[in-house]
């Protein structure tokens, strides 16, 4: 059969590693795929040619990523720009033209993909996005083909490496948040303006796809909560370490009767759990479905050749189903389009959870009463409580607290009561804790 012409959008990091995969290892590809696949046409602004192999297999390159699109040659697009915009106009353009799309573009797809992928199935082609959720690991693939025979219960992941990178720091080297975060950004692991990764915005875009892929509901983005670890201190870290847990930056979504949970924060887990042990950049994302109980995947979460594998294995996937009728290929999200659910996800408020607690309370008799008193008044019971004995000149104490399980919103309630005492100060520390069984 004749080659596969591809159109490639962006050479950075990823999209050379792309073209490298596909240079270094074309034999073994071709045998898979049951075709030779070539890129015919790319386009970027910038690119570095001294470090990308197989360059100059490419047929052309350009700085018009719409020509790319418009190319009659080109059967599939490979997306690798990023972003909002233009990429959604690109791939809607691609897919209007009757081409296949590949991308590894997680905030694309977590806001524009309902578009996208009534836009593919209206005109007959394939999105793939395995690369867009926790880069090498095949996570996607999993969920909605290696586990389609079960009712998938939870899925709660490591989907930020760089989060990840800086958790594991504090705790290994009891240093600071903030003296992490600027060695992660020397070493290319976190951007100049951190925000996405460590207020938990880019593992939101992973697991809002996640959530949509394990429960049959459409992508939903804005219903995801976030928070992020910028207002985790080493004492937090140390703290819970004595307690047996270790903190993780989760995305856990959730299926419960009243709904589905999406949600993103930092996260106490025990330190025998798999989860708990995933350390540095490496992501791992577990899965608990009613008939297969809990599988783990664990890997490369970013970088060039990682996050490629994961683009070329879409693409080898996309060349096989060339040839078959659109209604017989996997679907996007995993359930049929016409066959999406409408369960509502919930408001955080009413998530349960049990909750790691630390304030600063006035060193004297009473104080200790009331706080457990509002927690009480509020149906929050203490499993355990930590206080240190105060420093020389100090008149308040750190008080650290675990709590049962108990709504979101009584915490609120509870919480704002407490902070609004004379004898706490600042601002209450709390970090939701999760068992997750395997």
């Amino acid at each position: 059969m004749k080659p596969v012409k591809i159109g490639l959008l962006g050479l950075g990091t990823v999209g050379g590693g792309t073209v490298s995969v596909l240079a270094n290892n074309a034999a073994e590809i071709a045998r898979r795929a049951g075709r030779e696949i070539q890129i015919a046409h790319a386009a970027a602004r910038a690119y570095d040619a001294d470090a990308i192999d197989g360059l100059e297999r490419i047929g052309r390159i350009g700085d018009d990523a719409f020509a790319v699109v418009e190319d009659p040659e080109v059967e599939v697009v490979i997306e690798l720009i990023g972003g909002y915009s233009p990429a959604r106009e690109l791939v809607l353009r691609a897919i209007e033209n009757g081409k296949h799309v590949v991308t590894a573009n997680k905030a694309l797809i977590a806001l524009h993909g309902n578009e996208i992928f009534a836009a593919a199935r209206e005109h007959g082609v394939t999105v793939g996005f395995e690369a867009a959720v926790a880069g090498g690991i095949p996570i996607i693939k999993a969920v909605r083909e290696g586990l389609a025979a079960n009712h998938i219960e939870w899925v709660a992941g490591i989907i930020n490496g760089t989060g990840n990178f800086i958790l594991t720091e504090m705790r290994d080297k009891g240093r600071d948040f903030a003296d992490v975060l600027a060695e992660a950004q020397a070493l290319g692991y976190a951007e100049a303006d951190p925000t996405f990764d460590v207020e938990g915005i880019d593992a939101a875009h992973k697991l809002t796809i996640l959530g949509s892929l394990a429960f049959g509901i459409p992508l939903q983005f804005e219903r995801c909560f976030t928070e992020g670890i910028s207002k985790i201190g080493a004492l937090d870290v140390a703290y819970a370490a004595e307690l047996g847990y270790r903190i993780k930056h989760l995305g856990i979504a959730r299926r419960s009767e009243q709904g589905i949970e999406l949600r993103v924060h930092p996260t106490l887990i025990p330190e025998r759990r798999l989860l708990a042990n995933v350390d540095g950049v490496m992501n791992a994302v577990l899965v608990k479905g009613d008939a297969v109980g809990p599988t783990l995947y664990y890997g490369a979460g970013a970088g060039a050749l990682p996050t490629a594998s994961a683009v070329v294995a879409d693409l080898v996937d996309v060349v096989r189903t060339l040839t078959t009728d659109p209604s017989n290929r996997v679907p996007h999200l995993a359930f049929q389009p016409d066959e999406l659910a409408d369960t509502p996800v919930l408001e955080m408020e009413a998530v349960e959870t049990a909750y790691y607690l630390r304030l600063s309370a006035l060193d004297q008799p009473g104080v200790m009463a009331r706080i457990a008193s509002i927690l009480g008044e509020h149906g929050i019971s203490i499993e355990a409580i930590k206080q240190q004995e105060p420093g020389e000149g100090e008149t308040h104490v750190p008080l650290v607290m675990l709590t049962h399980r108990v709504l979101e919103r009584q915490m609120n309630a509870a919480l704002d009561q407490i902070e609004a005492l004379d004898s706490v100060q600042g601002e209450i520390i709390r970090i939701r804790v999760e068992m997750l069984s395997g």
